[in-house]
């Protein structure tokens, strides 16, 4: 019995020691850590950053590299991709930095985030209207940047977040109007009023304003109400110029 105890420590012992040998970061100081952990992040080496990040975060989970590194990590997986643990990372920083310096800086890496994690390859690849796809990921970085641009006004970030938030808006009314065009084509013409109406008062300014318009006025005369569609017409044709010239925003540059 006396044996196999000793032979069970002798094993354990080895075990630590090989572990211990495995890891070239055993013995790293938390600013040697978040300086290599820098080092991987600004050479691309993003799979390597997240691995030093969470190890210093694991160490030290107490300090100031500690919580640089809680918004670094959520950097390093925006860059790699992994956008939904980019957003879960930012959440995380959020709940434990309420008062974080970097605050408006999160709230616009989140909306970036949210801005790209619904994209599929075949979005990407094959260029697909992004008014076709799920919008809830879409509506949740109009959000973000909204709430980017009404916490931090005098942000940094906040002139491209306003910018992004006009394209956000375009693609969030052309898919309400995408949704009318179904009902309309099937006769439910009282949900087709209800769907341009939404457009018209929720997206202020986007190109599509003059196609529900357009699109409430003809769903008025399919259901016998003339005077309402005449109307609707009315108030198109006075505000044309203001629609020509209101929100036209192309495909804002994708953070690389």
């Amino acid at each position: 019995m006396y044996r196999i105890v000793l032979v069970l420590l002798a094993a354990l012992w080895l075990g630590a020691c090989a572990s211990t040998g495995d890891d070239r970061t055993a013995g790293w100081s938390a600013s040697q850590l978040y300086d290599e952990a820098k080092s991987a992040l600004d050479s691309g080496d993003y799979q390597q950053a997240i691995d030093y990040f969470e190890t210093l975060e694991a160490r030290y989970p107490f300090g100031r590299y500690a919580q640089q590194a809680q918004l670094e990590i959520a950097y390093a997986y925006f860059k790699f991709g992994e956008y939904d643990s980019a957003v879960g990372a930012l959440d995380r920083f959020m709940k434990l930095n309420p008062q974080h310096p970097y605050l408006d800086y999160a709230y616009y890496l989140r909306g970036l985030s949210n801005f790209d994690r619904g994209a599929s390859i075949l979005d990407k690849v094959a260029q697909r209207d992004p008014s076709e796809t799920d919008t809830a990921t879409i509506r949740t970085a109009f959000n973000d940047f909204s709430t980017l641009i009404t916490r931090f006004p005098q942000s940094r970030y906040a002139a491209d977040a306003r910018e992004r938030m006009l394209y956000l808006r375009n693609v969030l009314a052309a898919h309400e109007m995408k949704v009318a065009d179904y009902y309309m084509r099937r006769g439910a013409f009282v949900a087709v009023i209800n769907r341009c109406t939404y457009v018209i008062e929720h997206y202020e300014g986007a190109e599509s304003v003059p196609q529900a318009l357009e699109m409430m006025a003809q769903a008025y005369d399919r259901l016998g109400m003339t005077d309402l569609a005449a109307d609707t017409r009315r108030v198109l044709a006075t505000n044309v110029q203001h629609f020509v010239g209101a929100g036209a925003q192309g495909t804002p540059a994708r953070e690389n």
